[in-house]
């Protein structure tokens, strides 16, 4: 399938792997559950970043910290959620989100294993069953941002400030 583009739909069935943040502890994790997308951001504004991995140099460095740090400007131009998106599994996504200090729902860590959303309607890495680096914004269930790094190892328009620009 191509990759979503401005003017696009959010599919129906989009369901992710979430295990939610209850505590910080990094080595303790519930369950991972479906997260239905297709249903939570029907009617809200959501910003979705995709990592090639957490954990991963340019993802923890440079492509993360931003979001969090900025979340707040997110939250003043009217956005609903931020969520990350990674292959990784979701005990994988609940750690990093806790090993980076974020609590609750702040920011969702999503798990991207069970329907490919990036292989699917965004864009793959190209290393394998990796994430491509990119990201979305939706505003009620339409898209109106979609753009993906030229490179893995770019941190351009899929990073926070960019988005941040264009809201």
């Amino acid at each position: 399938m191509a990759p979503l583009k401005v003017g696009d739909s959010l599919p129906q069935g989009v369901q992710f792997e979430w295990a939610p943040i209850t505590d910080s502890d990094p080595t303790v994790c519930g369950r991972p559950q479906p997260y239905d997308a297709s249903k939570e951001w029907a009617d809200k504004k959501v910003v979705l970043f995709s990592v090639p991995g957490a954990f991963t140099p340019g993802c923890q460095a440079y492509h993360l910290p931003p979001y969090i740090q900025k979340l707040a400007e997110f939250k003043k131009k009217g956005v609903d959620i931020v969520a990350v998106i990674a292959s990784n599994d979701a005990w994988v996504m609940n750690a990093w989100g806790k090993v980076n200090g974020v609590k609750g729902d702040d920011i969702l860590f999503l798990s991207d294993t069970k329907t490919f959303f990036s292989r699917d309607y965004g864009w793959p890495a190209g290393m394998g069953d990796r994430n491509g680096r990119w990201a979305m914004v939706f505003d009620h269930g339409k898209v109106v941002y979609a753009e993906n790094e030229k490179s893995p190892g770019e941190v351009t328009v899929s990073g926070a400030d960019a988005v941040l620009a264009k809201l």
